[in-house]
């Protein structure tokens, strides 16, 4: 049986936590799509631990860890990731696998990830049409897969057939870009050191994880990115370069959708995204920088200020479609603690029409009128309360309405930090 944590809008909805919290039930722990464009931050008594790469599940001594197939690697981040768990303290040796089947992302591959955001930045009749990538080379390391010229971690194994593919690689992006500083030889010297020191993290995935479902295990898939920057259903090309909703856990791990049991749905309780791209609710001056420091709203990978807007059912209703969401896990509600009013974005219209669904084209989306409800704020900080029922009134109400609007229950809720900051909701 498995269940799998997916974020229901932007990204950094805080999905880190709940795996951190959850994973303590579980035998495996599993990411299914992305690279180190990911950032799960995890605070344990007061101090942050941030990942990229690894399932922020490694915290659990008990929990088998796995970057699974779908997953684009660079393999420098991922040592300089296991190097900060030894520093730590934090035990991973025989319990931290990557798949055999992954793609690898080189620091060329980031390279080009940058000048084609120059390039995008500086478009006709001086646009700047630029994604707002993490320049972590996601973009190209997908690309260079789905255009069959890719390199993935058991080639490093059959290291004279690498070496030609890689320098192949390498001249196809000269071409591209025309010829940027790198020092081929270099390279392939130091991947012929990582080809050692990966050898004991290497597993067949497909058959690790279909071997635990027949063995009776419990599998819990980390989403990363988030539905909204889902290839297919995100606010295309303002979106990452994988499938980020529920079937990308399939393809991402090779799992039959019926072992997958819970979708749960991790929604911040008001909307964030970095990088460019439209966003409906989105506050501007004053009142999104208030909430941006209250909530630490700067990118974990990057380090850049999140845009803020207020919570978007619109959105929700929409990945709740998509994944099916069983049941949600709302974080964040201490931020909007002491606001006069906060309001919900309900729905969109479109020429006076109300939009059934979040529409498609990025044209319509951009002369899409908000429709909201206020709701009363409090004036409580939400750092003592233990149970829902313990929570301001107004707080609940605010929980209750978002539920009706969603048509999901919200079973955890995230009041602070801290991993022991979250309510279980009956």
């Amino acid at each position: 049986m498995a269940s799998i944590i997916i974020g229901s809008q932007w990204g950094d909805e805080g999905k880190g936590k709940l795996v951190d919290i959850l994973s303590q039930s579980f035998d495996v722990v599993a990411r299914c799509q992305g690279g180190a464009n990911a950032g799960h931050t995890i605070v344990v008594e007061g101090k942050k631990i941030a990942l990229h790469l690894i399932p922020s599940g490694i915290l659990n001594q008990k929990a088998t860890c796995i970057l699974g197939n779908g997953l684009v690697i660079h393999l420098p981040t991922f040592f300089k990731e296991v190097q900060g768990l030894k520093e730590k303290g934090i035990a991973y040796e025989g319990r931290l696998f990557v798949s055999d089947r992954a793609h690898l992302v080189f620091d060329f591959h980031q390279i080009c990830d940058g000048l084609k955001e120059t390039e995008l930045s500086n478009g006709a009749g001086g646009s700047n049409d630029s994604i707002g990538t993490t320049k972590k080379g996601i973009g190209p390391a997908y690309s260079s897969k789905a255009s069959r010229g890719g390199i993935r971690v058991c080639d490093l194994f059959f290291f004279e057939s690498f070496k030609k593919s890689f320098v192949r690689m390498v001249e196809n992006k000269f071409k591209r870009f025309g010829k940027f500083e790198y020092d081929i030889e270099a390279e392939l010297k130091r991947y012929e050191e990582y080809s050692k020191l990966i050898k004991p993290f290497v597993i067949d995935s497909v058959y690790y994880i279909n071997k635990a479902f027949d063995d009776g295990k419990r599998v819990l898939i980390e989403g990363a990115q988030s539905t909204m920057l889902d290839l297919d259903f995100g606010t295309y090309p303002y979106v990452t370069s994988s499938a980020s909703s529920v079937g990308g856990a399939c393809t991402g791990l090779g799992i039959a959708p019926n072992k997958i049991k819970t979708q749960i749905g991790v929604v911040k309780a008001y909307t964030t995204r970095v990088g460019a791209g439209p966003f409906p609710t989105e506050l501007h001056g004053e009142e999104a920088e208030s909430l941006r420091k209250v909530g630490g709203e700067y990118g974990t990978t990057t380090g850049r200020p999140r845009r803020i807007g207020w919570l978007d059912i619109v959105v929700l209703r929409y990945t709740g479609m998509i994944n099916d969401f069983t049941e949600l896990n709302l974080t964040k509600l201490d931020v909007l603690s002491g606001l006069d009013e906060i309001k919900i974005g309900v729905n969109y219209k479109y020429e006076g029409q109300i939009l059934n669904s979040f529409p498609s084209s990025l044209e319509v989306l951009a002369k899409c009128e908000v429709v909201y409800e206020s709701w009363p704020g409090w004036k409580v900080p939400l750092n003592t309360q233990k149970t829902f029922e313990e929570l301001p009134e107004n707080a609940q109400k605010y929980i209750r309405r978002i539920e009706e609007l969603c048509g999901r229950p919200i079973k955890w809720i995230g009041v602070g930090q801290d991993r022991t900051s979250m309510i279980v909701k009956n």
